[in-house]
């Protein structure tokens, strides 16, 4: 898991650096007013990837990408995705889907990890080999914790497969009717 978890954000760098070039601010995306060509283009993406973890991801991917790095990491990222690919779909024929924790931890408190940015990646753990796979997850509430912040339950499918997952968090939200998902403490200031 440790290794895919790495070859993961790998992955998602050369695929946002390749799938989001085309946003130069000339072809797709915002536009600034400039004089210089330069400035346009480093002004209209500034401007358009306004986050510095997508940025972050862009400029790690096309560094990756570079001359030299190719085939050593991502020709070794795609072939660790086979292996990931391979191993869940050995363990789905066994069972008709998987059932993990959504998140390593609880939801943080609003604005909590903002400037943690391995907080954030380490956030991921969860999830990062399903999205390696290229599997369908369906993520439901299911309760909170004692301070009040809510966790989540993730089912993993077969590939195309999305109709059991549907169906099974059909089950699971019927079998959890009546329980309250809306943390008690916003519950009390909205009641009507």
């Amino acid at each position: 898991m440790d290794e895919a978890y790495k070859l993961y954000y790998v992955l998602a760098s050369f695929e946002s650096s390749s799938n989001l070039s085309c946003y130069d601010g000339i072809r797709y995306g915002n536009q600034i007013v400039s004089d210089e060509l330069s400035s346009l283009y480093g002004g209209s993406r500034a401007n358009g990837f306004g986050f510095k973890i997508l940025k972050r991801r862009i400029l790690m991917g096309t560094y990756a990408l570079s001359a030299g790095y190719y085939d050593a990491y991502y020709k070794r990222a795609q072939q660790v995705r086979t292996v990931v690919q391979k191993s869940f779909k050995v363990a789905l024929n066994e069972h008709d889907i998987l059932i993990s924790p959504a998140a390593p931890s609880v939801a943080y408190k609003i604005g909590e990890k903002k400037n943690d940015p391995l907080a954030m990646y380490a956030g991921d753990i969860m999830t990062v080999n399903f999205n390696l796979a290229g599997l369908p997850v369906l993520v439901l509430p299911c309760g909170f914790v004692q301070n009040g912040l809510p966790v989540g339950v993730q089912m993993i499918g077969a590939a195309f497969d999305e109709e059991k997952l549907l169906r099974v968090g059909h089950i699971i939200e019927q079998t959890l009717q009546g329980c309250s998902f809306i943390p008690q403490l916003i519950a009390d200031e909205f009641k009507f």
